[in-house]
């Protein structure tokens, strides 16, 4: 009787429900729990996404057309940025700049309405910013995983070939290619290939070589780190039970490991976002990046800084969007870092 009225004891008070069942999470619903309580991460998020619905309806935000040139309104400013930058005068205070309220940000020597081209530039920075993981993704993910999971000579030979892509300094690499696209489709032939590639080119802005440029020497950090995951996922117990099942070679590459090694990926191409936006900028500010008049941060910054002493406003405000922008991208990354980490799993 004692044990019967023991175990209703147990059973009343809740100590043990056998038929309790508790629901698992998965690895990327906790990841996503934990980038939440990241607050800099998500301020990061939320600026890439307002900058995403910029360039999205930039026709829209912007007030004027980023090649529309007023040479009356050269190098004026409304009102409110004299005060903010105490060396712009205006005129009526005896100083040299022309107060004019239509420009929210001011103007540039042509007349051009600085807010507009820093709404248009938004565009270059993230085409830039998306197109280089695309083209790291696609070349390093199959170098990496073609190296890692057979190995062998087939992996020195691949890995030997990143060895010296890594011998040449990444940026002037990109300087150099730029450099012989553009020469090279200078003055083509008509009707030739490299006439095309020209046309091309200048359809788009001059994008078109930027692509090319950076997308030929962003896959070799992925294939390498895609190579090391490889590495370490081929020997483990479910890939030798997908292979025991008689499970062909290219199921167990993309079925199997790489999602499984998916998470570093995104983290890594995240952090390296930054790094192709400023080489877009740094092209754009020595002349082989985006051509005129399409507007770019970075071309921004450099027509600015010929005249910073006197109109600050001209290369502060790009150099401001392109700050936002990198940083953002750095506290996501960070923030995904930490939320995909497995050994952050479970904690507070």
């Amino acid at each position: 009787m004692a044990v019967a009225e023991g175990n209703q004891d147990l059973q009343s008070s809740g100590v043990s429900k056998l038929d309790t069942h508790l629901k698992g999470e998965s690895l990327w619903a906790s990841a996503w729990k934990r980038m939440l309580r990241n607050r800099l991460a998500i301020m990061g998020l939320i600026i890439i996404l307002i900058a995403v619905l910029v360039a999205v309806f930039a026709d829209t935000i912007a007030l004027k057309p980023f090649s529309e040139t007023d040479l009356s309104s050269g190098d004026s400013a409304p009102y409110w940025v004299t005060q903010v930058f105490s060396s712009m005068t205006p005129v009526e205070n005896g100083g040299y700049v022309k107060v004019n309220n239509e420009y929210p940000l001011g103007a540039d020597n042509l007349g051009r309405d600085i807010f507009s081209r820093i709404v248009y530039g938004t565009r270059i920075s993230l085409l830039v910013a998306f197109a280089g993981p695309v083209f790291a993704l696609a070349v390093g993910l199959a170098v990496g995983l073609t190296a890692g999971y057979f190995g062998g000579a087939l992996d020195n030979i691949l890995m030997r070939i990143v060895d010296i892509m890594y011998a040449f300094p990444t940026l002037l690499l990109i300087i150099l290619l730029m450099t012989f696209f553009r020469f090279s489709t200078s003055t083509p032939e008509p009707g030739t290939f490299t006439y095309a590639l020209g046309q091309l080119d200048k359809s788009t802005g001059g994008m078109l070589f930027i692509f090319v440029g950076i997308g030929l020497t962003s896959w070799m950090q992925m294939a390498r780190l895609v190579r090391g995951q490889v590495l370490s996922a081929r020997e483990t117990e479910y890939v030798e039970s997908a292979r025991a099942m008689g499970a062909t070679t290219p199921r167990i590459m993309w079925r199997h490991i790489l999602p499984n090694i998916l998470g570093p990926l995104i983290v890594a191409e995240t952090l390296t976002i930054p790094q192709y936006i400023s080489y877009e900028a740094f092209l754009s500010f020595i002349g082989l990046g985006v051509q005129v008049p399409t507007p770019s941060w970075g071309s921004m910054i450099s027509d600015g800084s010929r005249a910073i002493s006197s109109y600050p406003n001209q290369a502060i405000f790009p150099a401001l969007a392109l700050f936002f922008v990198m940083f953002a991208f750095n506290f996501l990354g960070d923030g995904l870092r930490d939320a995909l980490d497995p050994r952050m799993r479970g904690a507070d």
